[in-house]
């Protein structure tokens, strides 16, 4: 049997459009094999391939200002860090939602690197199914563009150096726990001197998280921080802190 999903649920439709259009000024996508090595939403270096943010933070307020009073939602005064969140009441499909805007941002703006961070093992689970059955759906939806997903496993560090180097839409998910602490195999320096999470950090993710409540230690908020991402994306019904509500 072969689940089929709406894709045209208004307020699903809704949440993903805040976010895209957060970087509302972004240079849209173009042709993989139109590189502009100057400018453009990725970059291109010895580590692999990464997400670039071209506009600067005052475009950004500017555009979640927009979004804010679009959605009736308080205006932020000021922008310090790129964190933004996504409330959803619980059965209204948020994990659908953050995982076609993962393709919706590829889309329109060529972004493709992505980590989503969970608060346990059960929520991983869960993540990875809907990986899995979603997957035709949207390659279905978005023309079938070249993508992976893969789980963090501490004993493999070529899915790390994968995730840096492919062209592909990359999806890593990844317990918190497995990267919060000094002592974890990610971060510790391998014989070739490099730190598994640096193959992370060089591509300038966009940071998922799943259920932010269980988040907010400073261990594990420094944590999400060493990841470099490009911006945070948090999702949730019972938010413990509204970062830039959109």
């Amino acid at each position: 049997m072969k689940l089929k999903f709406d894709s045209n649920q208004q307020f699903q439709l809704n949440a993903i459009k805040s976010t895209i259009d957060l970087f509302e000024g972004q240079p849209l996508k173009r042709g993989d094999f139109e590189i502009n090595f100057d400018e453009g939403s990725l970059k291109f270096d010895y580590t692999g391939i990464g997400n670039n943010l071209i506009i600067n933070k005052d475009q950004i307020l500017k555009n979640l200002n927009n979004i804010q009073s679009r959605n009736n939602i308080s205006q932020s005064d000021t922008i310090d860090t790129l964190n933004f969140s996504v409330e959803m009441e619980t059965g209204t499909g948020k994990t659908y939602v953050y995982l076609r805007t993962i393709y919706e941002l590829n889309k329109v703006y060529g972004f493709k690197k992505f980590i989503i961070v969970v608060p346990s093992i059960a929520i991983r689970e869960g993540v990875i199914k809907n990986l899995r059955i979603t997957s035709d759906h949207f390659k279905d939806l978005y023309s079938n563009p070249p993508s992976n997903y893969n789980i963090f496993d501490p004993k493999k560090k070529s899915i790390l150096k994968n995730f840096a180097i492919n062209n592909a839409i990359q999806i890593l998910v990844i317990n918190i726990d497995s990267f919060s602490k000094d002592i974890n195999l990610i971060n510790r320096e391998g014989e070739d001197g490099i730190k598994p999470v640096e193959y992370l950090q060089s591509t300038n993710p966009f940071v998922i998280i799943d259920e932010p409540q269980n988040m907010e230690t400073e261990l594990r908020r420094k944590a999400i921080n060493n990841l470099n991402p490009l911006c945070t994306l948090r999702y949730s019904a019972t938010h413990k802190n509204h970062y830039n509500l959109i």
